[in-house]
């Protein structure tokens, strides 16, 4: 066990310990957590389990334009050094959680626990990274005058010890297999003659030259007859969506966002960004010539290009004034997941001092692979038409620390569970020349991974 630094956290010192957890199973961790606080990121070989929540940032959306600074500047409020000789103290420290889409969303029916802006500082983080054993760091917050720093830490690590044990116990059940239990469960969705028409309006739109393209989503609601673990839910839809970013966020009990994004919109480390400008859809086939043929299409496909390009060379006239040596790949690769197939262009630039990744993101959100282009014009026309209120859906989720650094991914392919209610979200980019029967079909195919985690989960 090594004691990590200390630092006032609301006229409060935190003490934390880390400890190996070499067998550590983040679904199992966050199973006897109970429920919320607690939170869930996972990409690629590397994931970060979190439960309990310290302290908290949240903003209520009183002044939008200030959301991403205010976030910012409360948590170096919060996360303040006691002394001179503490000024970097409590390095590494993440905040976790979200934003809404539009900074002036209402907080009521399913989204009720999510407000505009949302991050905890949590109790205890369980984390694994390639090549590396997971590692359990736990934290306290003690009276700033409080002078047993030893004491308290000799509880910490124990703590932290009989917990480590716990996680490398035998799991309790064998989640590698479908849930035995059949939970029955009602399905409504949105009228696809209302969608068509909204689509056709936006294609008016485009005609008239207002914009030149809008992303229409439209929702599918499943709700069951008894509740589902939302911790088998994730677990499910962790396994079948390899390449993508899954993510979790529970603030309180009965209510949680999930989801498995296909891109990051904004990823600083080290002074380093890293984003991808990901749109154009086609399905992923049923065999690897299916999906070959598919891809191929997609990548001569003008339609499919366009789209992909007007996110691109937004995102890079936006990221133009902040940071320097832009690099983007000359031309899309194609990204293939679970079930679909996009076009993908990596960005790559250095960050200057100072800069952190919450300025960046505020000036990347929303990207028009989520919102459409132009920005203004395109969210007066989502205004208009989308029938349903978008909460935290298409908002960036993930962390951010008071060194710069963060990731941030936009919530695609995801649902917000509130008690028996999950409400699934799904959109499609609608461009000159685009169909309404194919663009429907393309968001019925991304309601599959959070479909096959519930039926996995037991709503069947």
């Amino acid at each position: 066990m090594n004691p990590a630094n200390t630092a006032a956290m609301a006229q409060a010192r935190v003490l934390a310990v880390t400890a190996p957890a070499a067998e550590a199973d983040p679904m199992r961790f966050l199973m006897r957590a109970g429920a919320g606080p607690r939170g869930f990121w996972a990409t690629s070989d590397s994931w970060v389990a979190h439960s309990g929540a310290l302290s908290t940032v949240m903003s209520e959306g009183d002044n939008p334009e200030r959301l991403f600074s205010g976030v910012e500047a409360s948590a170096r409020d919060l996360i303040a050094s006691g002394s001179a000789e503490d000024a970097d103290a409590l390095p590494g420290v993440r905040l976790y959680g979200g934003f809404a889409f539009s900074p002036e969303c209402t907080t009521s029916d399913l989204w009720s626990g999510f407000p505009p802006a949302l991050f905890h500082v949590p109790e205890v983080v369980l984390e694994s990274v390639p090549g590396e054993a997971p590692r359990l760091t736990l934290r306290v917050l003690v009276d700033a005058e409080e002078d047993q720093d030893e004491s308290i830490l000799a509880r910490l690590a124990t703590r932290a010890s009989r917990l480590c044990e716990k996680l490398d116990e035998e799991l309790e059940a064998d989640r590698s297999g479908d849930s035995s239990t059949r939970i029955p469960f009602t399905r409504t969705e949105s009228a696809q003659p209302d969608w068509e028409a909204a689509v056709r309006g936006a294609l008016s739109a485009i005609d008239e030259g207002r914009v030149s393209k809008v992303v229409l989503a439209r929702t599918l609601d499943v709700t069951t007859e008894h509740p589902l673990d939302p911790i088998e839910v994730v677990h499910h839809l962790w396994k079948g969506s390899p390449g993508s970013h899954v993510f979790y966020f529970e603030p309180e009990e009965g209510c949680a966002v999930v989801g498995a994004a296909p891109e990051i919109v904004t990823g600083v480390s080290g002074g380093r960004f890293h984003a991808t400008a990901v749109a154009g859809t086609v399905a992923r086939g049923e065999t690897p010539k299916e999906q070959e043929q598919l891809a191929n299409r997609l990548l001569t496909s003008e339609k499919e290009g366009v789209e992909q390009r007007i996110a691109l060379d937004d995102m890079i006239e936006r990221l133009g004034p902040l940071v320097e040596e832009i690099e983007a790949q000359p031309e899309p690769h194609v990204l293939t997941l679970a079930r679909l197939q996009h076009l993908e262009t990596e960005i790559h630039a250095r960050v200057p001092e100072g800069t952190s990744a919450l300025t960046v993101l505020e000036a990347l959100h929303p990207t028009p692979a989520v919102c459409g282009l132009p920005r203004d014009a395109s969210l007066e026309f989502l205004q208009e038409e989308e029938p349903f209120e978008r909460g935290w859906y298409a908002g960036p989720v993930g962390w951010f620390d008071l060194e710069g650094n963060g990731v941030f991914v936009p919530a695609l392919r995801c649902a917000v569970v509130h008690g028996l209610r999950w409400r699934l979200f799904a959109g499609a980019g609608i461009v000159e020349g685009s169909d309404l029967v194919l663009e429907w079909d393309e968001t019925s195919i991304k309601f599959e991974p959070m479909l096959r985690a519930l039926a996995a989960s037991g709503a069947r």
